[in-house]
């Protein structure tokens, strides 16, 4: 890969592929873009499937990209300035991307064929939110999210891609309605806590419970729906000063996946 080609034709067919995935709505995601060097290794290291990787003529690419490309096999190319003006018109043009033939969706068997906490976003759309607590589930050993009725219509919307670094890719993440999920954990048996600002119990409790959990987060503005907190066992709440009104969502699911390190990344915790 010393001498990469580059393209320099908008006939090229990988232009349109590109143009196709860079728009907004598609009733059909079968491709995804992965934009810059983390996301890429990210998703070079979780075994997707790529068409192939591209770099800007004007920014040389990272040896490692180019190593982790060769080592899978992944073609790579450079895109001529105006090309990549082409492609992106107003937006930040990435110095790296590449397209990945989507995975299938996951399912809740995906789910059960894993040993450690599962994380159940209920009602929680915005998707600054999800993709962070997608990277803190992984850093932090959970097994899987389940994302209930969170309006994305796959794991592959660019937003998320984006939010989440690339993470998305890298653990089972189930679609779900709520009637789809609550019916699934009320036939798993898994024991649920769901977060409430007046719950029982503490996070820290978190720590002694030797068991696989489902941890519920709701919205910030209606919380946890009745549906789950019908199937929940107990409700943990955060220590904090009275005078806040409440944490985020995404900082919420990372102090009880911090708190569940010991049962997820064991040795580490």
């Amino acid at each position: 890969m010393n001498s990469l080609a580059v393209i320099t034709e908008k006939s090229d067919p990988a232009v349109q592929r590109i143009i196709d995935v860079t728009k907004p709505s598609r009733s059909v995601v079968k491709t995804a873009l992965i934009e810059d060097i983390e996301p890429l290794m990210q998703c070079i290291g979780a075994g997707l499937d790529f068409f192939e990787v591209y770099g800007l003529e004007t920014s040389p690419l990272p040896a490692e990209l180019l190593a982790a490309c060769e080592q899978r096999k992944i073609p790579v190319r450079l895109i001529e300035s105006s090309i990549a003006n082409h492609v992106f018109k107003t937006e930040k043009r990435p110095k790296a991307f590449g397209l990945v033939r989507v995975p299938k969706p996951r399912r809740f068997a995906d789910l059960a064929a894993t040993t450690g906490d599962i994380v159940v976003l209920d009602g929680v759309k915005i998707v600054g939110n999800i993709g962070a607590i997608l990277r803190t589930s992984f850093a932090l050993g959970a097994a899987g999210i389940v994302l209930v009725d969170s309006d994305l219509v796959s794991i592959a919307d660019r937003r998320l891609v984006r939010a989440s670094r690339g993470y998305v890719f890298s653990l089972p993440v189930v679609l779900a309605t709520r009637e789809e999920a609550t019916g699934y954990f009320r036939e798993s048996g898994m024991r649920l806590v769901a977060f409430d600002a007046e719950g029982e119990l503490s996070t820290r409790d978190l720590r002694g419970i030797d068991e696989r959990l489902a941890l519920v987060f709701g919205s910030e503005k209606i919380g946890t729906s009745s549906d789950f907190e019908g199937l929940s066992v107990g409700k943990v709440s955060i220590p904090m000063n009275p005078a806040a009104e409440s944490l985020n969502v995404s900082v919420t699911a990372g102090i009880a996946l911090h708190e569940r390190a010991e049962y997820n990344l064991p040795g580490k915790g």
